[in-house]
């Protein structure tokens, strides 16, 4: 599973419930696959698989490493890779290739931007993976308006919007302290199904030496 977030702001609880998405991906026999480092929610995802015994794939870039340093050591249990690599994009690339669904707690634009990176990746069949949201006190609401405005006005599908799937906790926001965000995640990734047309074959490659009458070019 590729876990991605930011530090939180003003929810209290938060904590509670990256321990409970870290823990039900290790006790899940699960890999968890995120963009490494210690600080921030996604610091308390690893540790909390780490100390469940489970495999964690931490996958950063060099410059980032070196300011935010590695992931969090764990004593005597889990089973943590670090994977160094040079540029964003293929952060991304090594992260979605190791991965059978992508999870996203609260965060800012970074998170904002995975998001719709991999959703797009799904919708035109670079792979087809779940992405899920955990909507922990509605706040991601926004975004589920935005994807039903894009389909109002018809710049998407609308069967493309089952790519992304919204847990949204008990109605009772007071609730979302104590509900088990981790197994509401992995039931949401087991429970996606995905039908539609593959628009492009990606194991397409260009042909070396092509001149501008074989591109067609004018």
């Amino acid at each position: 599973m590729w876990v991605f977030s930011m530090p939180a702001c003003d929810f209290s609880f938060i904590e509670c419930v990256c321990t409970a998405l870290g823990a039900a991906i290790a006790r899940a026999k699960r890999r968890l696959v995120y963009g490494g480092g210690s600080t921030g929610l996604m610091g308390e995802v690893s540790a909390a698989a780490l100390k469940q015994d489970g495999d964690v794939i931490g996958i950063t870039p060099a410059a980032m490493m070196s300011v935010h340093g590695s992931a969090p050591s764990v004593h005597g249990v889990g089973r943590l890779e670090e994977i160094v690599v040079d540029t964003m994009h293929e952060r991304k690339v090594e992260m979605a290739k190791r991965v059978d669904g992508f999870v996203a707690l609260p965060g800012g634009f970074g998170t904002y931007e995975e998001l719709m990176e991999v959703t797009t990746w799904t919708q035109i069949g670079m792979h087809a993976k779940p992405v899920i949201i955990l909507n922990v006190l509605s706040f991601y609401d926004p975004i589920r308006g935005l994807i039903q405005n894009g389909i109002a006005a018809g710049f998407i599908a609308p069967i493309n919007e089952k790519i992304v799937v919204f847990v949204d906790g008990p109605a009772d926001l007071e609730e979302h302290a104590s509900f088990d965000w981790g197994s509401a995640a992995l039931e949401a990734v087991d429970a996606w199904t995905w039908e539609a047309e593959l628009l492009y074959d990606w194991t397409v490659r260009r042909r070396e030496g092509r001149d501008d009458v074989e591109l067609g070019a004018t």
